[in-house]
């Protein structure tokens, strides 16, 4: 488990010479706009700042039905659109996101003398690091996930191309934030990032909360008994496993019902295999849901699983556990430092559908120690990865950086 945690009283103020610190951050998607759990990171992490009274301004990728800048939750957002907005080709796409952040955050900054500068991975790497250079302020990068993880390895000119931007923009950020001490080595390992340069904080998940059934989300859920698994539908979150262990319960006779839920390139692909298997009756690939949703559907379940190939910290299993559910992990990543075996939940061998049914059986064939391990996962979530624990210290990184600046400053007058 990360040690880095430190009592509140210990943390620095938000607030650099009588005034706020003033943040501006990066990030290709950002709610309603979601795509995968970065979305969620840096909503839940600048909400939670900017309760804490730093000035946040978050720079996202726009949508036609959104304005172009609101205050929500005392967030400042502020949406722009690629310059070349309707290039299909995504790096050329991303690029022109870049040039178009860059624009607005330098137009902001003619108003606001931003403090510091948080990039999140290296979707906005290029208008990061300009940015850094154009105001001379600090830049802090989040990391979370990289393609040479992603793919175990680096094998194409895209996946190079996209290797070499994040190995850029670690290089020039001044502190990089990573989810897990498996990140802090994977860093070390594949970039040689530097043991001083890099921090762990954990990712934070807010106390979930549904006023809805599982039956409204799905009907046929409504006296169904279930398992339950969520994420973005590809191939390095593990869910050929659990297709693999619904067909082997299927021949076994087991009585499992596999709910899977997210969006991804994937999903038809998987919709379609599951027909082919005649699995229809084991497991349903339900698509995209709400948090709402999200959160009755594991209110109502009999356990998670988190089968992920990949994963520098895994969220959804947060998500799980917050609701006191009994869950399963890969023992993979930064995931098997969320959990200890058969106390606070359960590791898998990634890929190991048999290693996925065997930890299922334990928890049916042990309803009360299940219902044990649900209730301590929960409380090491509420202990430990509450946002308002995790944005403290962020923002103690961040105060700490903003300071050193100003020390700097003062030096050289």
């Amino acid at each position: 488990m990360p040690n880095m945690l430190v009592p509140e009283a210990d943390l620095k103020q938000s607030r650099l010479s009588g005034r706020k610190v003033k943040l501006l951050m990066l990030c290709w998607e950002y709610p309603p706009n979601v795509v995968g759990g970065l979305a969620r990171h840096v909503y839940g992490l600048s909400v939670h700042l900017a309760k804490m009274g730093y000035e946040v301004h978050v720079i996202t990728a726009g949508e036609r039905k959104l304005p172009d800048h609101e205050i929500v939750n005392q967030v400042n957002i502020h949406r722009v659109f690629p310059i070349n907005e309707l290039d299909e080709n995504f790096l050329s796409w991303i690029g022109g996101l870049n040039l178009a952040m860059a624009f607005r955050a330098e137009k902001l900054a003619e108003e606001i003398s931003f403090d510091l500068i948080h990039a999140h991975d290296w979707l906005v790497g290029a208008a990061a690091i300009t940015l850094k250079e154009l105001l001379d302020i600090p830049l802090l990068t989040t990391i979370h996930a990289t393609e040479h993880g992603r793919n175990n390895g680096i094998f194409t000119g895209i996946q190079r191309f996209i290797h070499e931007k994040e190995e850029q923009l670690m290089r020039e950020s001044n502190q990089l934030i990573v989810c897990s001490s498996y990140m802090k080595e994977h860093l070390a390992g594949v970039f040689q990032a530097d043991d001083k340069k890099v921090i762990v904080i954990p990712n934070g998940v807010e106390e979930p909360s549904s006023n809805m059934g599982a039956g409204e989300v799905i009907p046929c859920l409504q006296e169904k008994k279930y398992i339950f698994s969520i994420g973005r539908i590809v191939k390095e979150k593990g869910f050929e496993t659990i297709i693999e262990a619904a067909a082997i319960a299927k021949v076994k006779g087991l009585d499992y019902f596999f709910v899977v839920a997210g969006k991804g390139p994937m999903l038809e692909t998987y919709r379609l295999q599951v027909l082919e298997m005649q699995l229809a009756g084991q497991i349903a690939f339900v698509g995209y849901i709400t948090d709402e949703q999200r959160n009755a559907l594991i209110d109502k379940c009999s356990m998670a699983v988190i089968p992920s190939l990949y994963e520098p910290f895994g969220i959804v299993a947060l998500e799980a556990m917050a609701l006191g559910k009994p869950t399963i992990l890969s023992n993979t990543g930064g995931m098997k430092g969320i959990i200890k075996h058969l106390q606070t939940g359960l590791l898998m061998n990634p890929g190991d559908a048999e290693s996925m049914l065997e930890q299922i059986g334990y928890l049916e064939e042990n309803p009360a120690i299940a219902e044990e391990i649900g209730s301590k996962g929960k409380e090491i979530v509420k202990s430990l990865y509450g946002w308002s624990r995790i944005a403290l210290e962020t923002g103690k990184v961040m105060g700490d950086m903003a300071l050193q600046k100003k020390v700097n400053e003062t030096m050289k007058k």
